[in-house]
């Protein structure tokens, strides 16, 4: 599927997996209606920038985020996508080594469950 082309009318979907293990399955919610799948790219990666600062405390190597995210975070990953799909274990490394700005984890502003709740309040 190419980033251009359509998905069917619920859009792409962005699964949070809660890494704890105190969700059934591991999954805590999949998400749907982003735009195209640059948009659901975009989201699962701040979602997941955001998890790991959670996790982040100060003094800790990038290894013990890692550790701390793995055993505490929420990971995403966009479904029915293949290798176009952002996966977070590509940039792991980056994401632990480097702490994100406020702009890099702000998920919400790319949720599609707010872009909805925004367009009712402007009817």
């Amino acid at each position: 599927m190419s980033p251009d082309s359509t998905q069917d009318e619920s859009g792409w979907r962005v699964r949070i997996l809660d890494l704890s293990g105190g969700a059934e399955d591991g999954i805590v919610e999949d998400i749907g209606g982003f735009v195209d799948l640059s948009h659901a790219n975009a989201f699962a990666r701040a979602y997941v920038r955001d998890s790991i600062e959670r996790c982040r405390v100060p003094g800790a190597s990038p290894r013990e985020v890692l550790q701390a995210w793995l055993s505490f975070g929420e990971d995403a990953e966009i479904l029915d996508v293949g290798d176009e799909g952002w996966r977070s274990a590509n940039e792991l490394d980056d994401f632990t080594a480097n702490p994100a700005t406020p702009m890099e984890r702000d998920w919400r502003a790319l949720d599609p469950r707010r872009l909805v709740e925004d367009d009712e309040d402007d009817e």
